[in-house]
């Protein structure tokens, strides 16, 4: 389902305003799926949201105790606070029962992570009561909301085309 064309879907999210407005009035996110595998997605952006973030960030993975040092918990229930964020690193088809989580939780958004794409899910989610963010990474939106990240996702104030002065 995530290999739907962009133009077969009939589901649309939150827009740029929106999405900032989200990342501004939340103060903490879990990260369900965390990894504390340097190569995987989620152990980059929980190391972004932990280094370029005020964010209050906790990992949520039943199969590991402590994810880049911090504690993980086996589900979002086990959480020390009600996240206003729960970004999820799963498979498409694994998003209805994570909106569940989310929900019974107490959580009002849930936010999907790029590539990632159930519209049944998202159609679902929202009629929990939830905000639904799909197939964006929180990483590149809060950079580029926040001064690290041009509008097409490109670092421009490190990397240029243009020669030094001579």
């Amino acid at each position: 389902m995530a290999k739907l064309l962009t133009s077969q879907r009939t589901w649309i999210g939150p827009d740029a305003r929106q999405r900032l407005r989200i990342l501004n009035a939340a103060k903490s996110i879990a990260i369900v799926g965390a990894s504390p595998k340097p190569q995987r997605s989620s152990y980059f952006v929980g190391t972004y949201l932990q280094q370029s973030s005020d964010y209050r960030v906790y990992f949520v993975n039943p199969n590991e105790t402590e994810i880049l040092g911090q504690p993980a918990y086996a589900s979002l229930k086990d959480l020390p606070e009600v996240p206003d964020i729960v970004v999820v690193f799963r498979r498409g088809s694994d998003i209805p029962s994570v909106v569940d989580e989310v929900v019974a939780a107490g959580a009002t958004t849930i936010w999907v992570q790029l590539g990632i794409w159930n519209e049944q899910a998202a159609y679902y989610g929202e009629e929990q009561g939830l905000t639904v963010v799909m197939d964006r990474c929180i990483k590149v939106e809060h950079a580029r909301f926040h001064g690290g990240l041009h509008l097409l996702g490109f670092d421009t104030g490190q990397i240029t085309s243009r020669r030094g002065g001579r």
